[in-house]
């Protein structure tokens, strides 16, 4: 297991669509534990394969607490559709998207989800509240969203500008 380098915005990659997971193999494996560990340290509750510069569908994440035992779940494909009613996420949060940026963002309150493990068994479930919204956050990301990308223009204009500031100093300091 190794932790992995996450991929910043504006990073190009993660405006592209990942693709399906064919065979499960053991790099399959290896990237899901190393994507669990780089989950883990960043510290987050999600992640998915464009975070780590792998466009594949794959997403990892734990809802439980960080006092709580750990329940990991990894997901190989997942397809999310929306069930419940339309809530605010509020001050959602990226590991991907530098400056420890937060907004609020729409989501559903529950989704069906169906998904691979890494054993190749396919399963269905339905889930809601937090554990949904983390789903969505990161079945996103495969689809190459990313939650800035679900907020006012004028929020977005005003981030990006403080991004091309912070990318300017820390250029100027390397």
């Amino acid at each position: 297991m190794a932790v992995r380098k996450i991929v910043l915005y504006p990073d190009p990659l993660l405006a592209r669509v990942s693709e399906p997971v064919e065979v499960i193999t053991d790099e399959i494996r290896e990237l899901c534990s190393d994507m669990l560990e780089t989950m883990y340290a960043a510290p987050g509750v999600g992640l998915a394969a464009p975070q780590v510069g792998v466009l594949k569908q794959i997403v990892v994440y734990d809802p439980s607490g960080k006092e709580d035992e750990r329940h990991p779940v990894v997901l190989i494909n997942p397809e999310v559709t929306l069930t419940g009613e339309t809530v605010v996420s509020e001050q959602e949060g990226c590991l991907s998207v530098p400056l420890n940026y937060r907004a609020d963002v729409k989501r559903s309150s529950a989704i069906h989800l169906r998904y691979m493990d890494l054993d190749g068994v396919v399963h269905e479930r339905d889930i809601d509240d937090f554990e949904a919204i983390i789903v969505q956050h990161e079945t996103d990301h495969l689809k190459g969203v990313l939650f800035i990308d679900k907020i006012g223009h004028l929020r977005r204009s005003l981030y990006d500008t403080k991004v091309k500031k912070w990318l300017k100093r820390k250029k100027e300091d390397a």
